[in-house]
């Protein structure tokens, strides 16, 4: 009768933690940048697709009825809309600048080795754009000129 190989109560080397303490990841975007600028880059771009809907939409009016595309224009003419009016320029300028950066991610040699820095550039080129445009767009949201 065959008995079994003895049980070893060591674990696996795949399955051991690396030095560190630190569990491996499994792919390079698992709760890194990488997959935030992914999941931004889609919200931002379902957020725009919906602006532009609603755009065409409301703009449509004015052919139906001059009266009731005057009061849905007012209804823009809200301190929550220019609010809303900034997201979407910010969510245009990161879609715009993360688009190009996978576009170079894709098409370098090198541009899964700086994927990361290239974010962080689309991020300070984001901010750097809004905050020439946040002022004067809330100067006008606020102070009514």
């Amino acid at each position: 009768m065959a008995s079994a190989p003895p049980a070893s109560s060591a674990t696996p080397p795949s399955a051991s933690p690396p030095k560190g303490g630190r569990k491996k990841r499994d792919t390079l975007y698992r709760g890194t940048e990488g997959m935030w600028s992914w999941v931004a880059h889609r919200v931002t771009g379902m957020l725009l697709f919906l602006f532009l809907l609603v755009h065409v939409l409301d703009t449509a009016l004015v052919r139906v009825s001059p009266e009731v595309y005057n009061e849905v224009i007012g209804t823009y003419k809200t301190p929550i809309m220019g609010l809303g009016e900034l997201g979407l320029v910010a969510a245009v300028l990161f879609h715009a600048f993360n688009g190009i950066r996978i576009i170079l991610v894709d098409f370098l040699a090198q541009g899964t080795r700086y994927q990361r820095v290239m974010l962080w550039i689309v991020v300070g080129l984001t901010l750097v754009l809004l905050a020439g445009f946040a002022p004067r767009h809330l100067m006008n949201v606020f102070g009514g000129h």
